[in-house]
């Protein structure tokens, strides 16, 4: 059911029903920090009485907002973030702070200080991070539309693994005031959607420039719901080679080449284009120093002070040894320690500059290509959704992990908008398929979209028997 038809149902029993869904549904799935109980808006806007969940990352009034960290266990904001107060006017009603990663530093949505988040194909899998809870409450039928950040896919691959539509816009076509940061020069506000229909009226929604967010863009806001067109005769459509290359599941890469067929009979104009596989393998290292360096920087504040849970000491700076030493998980520590290690001067030059550096060349590689293509199109991942007790390590050295896991990093390096929706399934998991478009081409992503959600079938895709 998309949010237009969704709006002709009583609000009362459309609320109440999302809220009881998200009520009991958290019991299995873990996929909510705090559940809120629902108040009609009085707001007639586009997207009125729609319950929605927003990942706890995000500043909500009145409401903690935790990052799903114990540090932030006590933390309640007294302002909304701009995203909040845009969902507000539209007339949405929040039901869950969505689980996430811890401070959003994962892709896994293992680390939140609650627990894991459980995948509904399948309890026993991971839901994808750092948005899984947005993600899951999504794919459970809970709510219709949920906020989440995308700093590498942390939008995009929880979308794959749950069978949901994924969608990050151009960097600064959504205002960020008000989320706690991650890696500045890569954080994206995300959300998640059933369908393409509703993605698109959400971003009508979300988009537009914000004076508190000085990263935000002056470009026109268009309506991207009432301009979707699924007819995609004559665009031109790249098949991301490097990244097909390096999935060894042929399950998945039938299915991918099965769509890609679709969409030449549909009139799309098909060409394989292949990247530096040396380029491509640095992507994911060069990620992890610019946004562990940036992370460790922008987590400076968070030292028992200013706000937050503090730990008691004898002088200031034992009370921020003890709050950041009791407050961090040892997973984000380890991150901590990459972050400063590369922002120590003497290793700048050689670490965090040159990452900067294959960064622009990764970017300035695939809009070689992209200038003259309207997207560039993959899987979004060369496996299914995995346990969460797996013994079964993937080796992170291998193209299998370094492109076919990382390639979607590639959007937030360059900025670029990029939707993850539902392709088909493997042993009953869902797969996805990433496309990646030219900066403010949304519009042109959407018709794709909506191009490929024909073919699959896969429209308002929900498992809700779990």
């Amino acid at each position: 059911m998309t949010i237009r038809e969704m709006k002709k149902q009583d609000p009362k029993i459309l609320l109440n029903d999302a809220y009881n869904k998200v009520v009991e549904y958290q019991k299995k799935l873990n996929a909510s920090i705090t559940i809120i109980e629902p108040e009609a808006n009085a707001s007639d806007g586009l997207l009125s009485n729609i319950p929605v969940a927003v990942k706890d990352n995000f500043s909500t009034e009145g409401i903690k907002t935790t990052a799903a960290s114990n540090i932030l266990d006590n933390y309640v904001p007294i302002f909304d973030a701009t995203v909040v107060k845009k969902l507000k006017e539209a007339g949405t009603v929040i039901v869950s702070k969505a689980s996430m990663d811890e401070l959003a530093m994962g892709g896994s949505n293992l680390t939140a200080n609650i627990g894991p988040c459980h995948n509904p194909y399948d309890l026993k899998r991971i839901s994808g991070g750092s948005s899984g809870g947005s993600a899951v409450l999504v794919a459970s039928g809970a709510v219709p539309l949920a906020i989440g950040s995308d700093t590498g896919d942390s939008v995009r691959k929880p979308a794959a693994f749950c069978g949901v539509v994924g969608v990050k816009p151009t960097y600064g076509r959504i205002s960020r005031y008000g989320v706690i940061p991650y890696a500045s020069s890569l954080d994206h506000v995300g959300y998640f959607t059933t369908n393409i229909e509703d993605a698109a009226l959400a971003l009508s929604v979300l988009a537009g420039r914000d004076d508190l967010d000085m990263t935000s863009s002056y470009a026109e806001v268009k309506n991207y719901h009432e301009d979707l067109n699924g007819d995609i005769k004559g665009k031109k459509i790249l098949v991301f080679d490097n990244v097909v290359n390096a999935i060894e599941d042929q399950t998945i890469i039938a299915q991918f080449n099965q769509l890609v067929a679709g969409l030449a009979a549909k009139g799309a104009l098909v060409k394989h284009v292949s990247f530096d596989n040396d380029l491509m393998r640095a992507i994911f290292g060069t990620y992890f120093i610019i946004a562990n360096a940036e992370a460790t920087a922008n987590h400076s504040n968070l030292d028992g002070i200013r706000f937050g849970h503090r730990v008691d000491g004898n002088t200031m700076e034992e009370v921020m040894i003890n709050t950041r030493t009791r407050g961090f998980s040892s997973f984000i520590k380890k991150r901590f320690v990459v972050g400063s290690y590369s922002l120590f001067e003497e290793n700048q030059e050689r670490l965090l500059r040159k990452a900067h550096k294959v960064r622009r060349l990764i970017v300035e590689a695939v809009m070689a290509e992209l200038k003259d293509a309207d997207a560039l199109i993959a899987p979004a991942s060369g496996i299914i959704a995995p346990k969460i007790a797996s013994e079964e390590k993937i080796d992170e050295l291998t193209d299998a992990y370094l492109i076919a896991e990382n390639h979607m990093i590639i959007g937030n390096f360059g900025g670029l908008p990029s939707m993850t929706q539902p392709m088909g399934f493997k042993d009953g998991m869902p797969l996805g398929v990433n496309i990646t478009c030219n900066p403010f081409r949304e519009q042109t992503m959407f018709d794709i979209g909506l191009a490929i959600e024909d073919l699959t079938g896969l429209k308002g895709l929900v498992k809700e028997d779990f």
